[in-house]
């Protein structure tokens, strides 16, 4: 029997929400012996994060109980698994989180294979969801989404953020951020990969590069812009933005602006 995908988009959003109202009420009154850093001082991890992924992961194992997982947090099911894989993200903007800003998002994605069917974001303290279903569009809080059309660097408005680890990286990404500084309309680092992309698919932002991010950080929000109408690749223009580690997000018209400047 075939997978009925607006169930699973519904207990995908259910999920989602219920994930960021226990993310609203530890915001509210966070303290500093529940963050702690994951090896690099920089990068975070809360007692919220770890809550969050547990609610996700109950809440899709109760209705999809032979379907693999795959957290940022705990729960990693062997990717030898083929067929049907949640990724989970259940805290993308932690450290936002611990310093009180809001750009932060709850993100669900279910995939077959490599392929995305749903992706959920759901950012609680900007009070936004942004839902996808593979061929069926995307859609946000003012309805259906659409990337921007805009062609020319001048006139774009670009998004990006740096990795964690980027005093030991070849590669971290400021050197691509100033090959497009002086040529663009703006630049945003909202410090989440998932708001990021929710924000392309709905033509706020333009455009969407960055490097050195995990499966959980592009999951759902890959599938929003696709379906909104963009086109997403690796740093090199390839499919490989899943698990490849980089990704370049933007309208038909100015992707390949984006690629022709992009090292990774």
């Amino acid at each position: 029997m075939a997978l009925d995908l607006q169930s699973a988009l519904a207990t995908a959003q259910v999920a989602a929400e219920e994930a960021g109202e226990l993310l609203l009420d530890g915001f509210r009154s966070l303290t500093e012996d529940a963050v702690r850093s994951k090896g690099v001082e920089r990068d975070l991890v809360t007692d919220l994060d770890v809550a969050s992924e547990r609610l996700l992961v109950s809440k899709i194992r109760a209705i999809f109980p032979e379907h693999a997982i795959e957290g940022e947090e705990e729960v990693l099911d062997p990717l030898e698994l083929k067929g049907y894989r949640w990724i989970l993200d259940p805290l993308d903007g932690t450290i936002n989180f611990v310093h009180g800003l809001p750009a932060f998002a709850v993100s669900v994605a279910l995939y077959k294979d490599d392929e995305p069917l749903v992706g959920v974001i759901h950012a609680p303290l900007l009070g936004e969801t942004f839902t996808a279903i593979s061929g069926q569009g995307a859609r946000g809080p003012a309805g259906t989404l659409k990337v921007s059309q805009k062609d020319r660097l001048g006139e774009a408005l670009l998004a990006t953020g740096f990795p964690y680890g980027r005093n030991e990286l070849e590669h971290d990404n400021l050197a691509n951020f100033g090959r497009f500084f002086y040529d663009v309309r703006g630049m945003r680092r909202m410090g989440s990969a998932a708001v990021d992309l929710a924000y392309l698919a709905a033509g706020r932002f333009d455009g969407f590069w960055e490097l050195h991010l995990g499966p959980h950080d592009v999951a759902a929000g890959a599938l929003l812009v696709r379906e909104a109408g963009g086109l997403v690749t690796d740093g090199s223009g390839g499919d490989d933005w899943l698990r490849g580690g980089s990704i370049a997000a933007a309208g038909p018209k100015l992707h390949p602006e984006l690629l022709a400047r992009i090292e990774h």
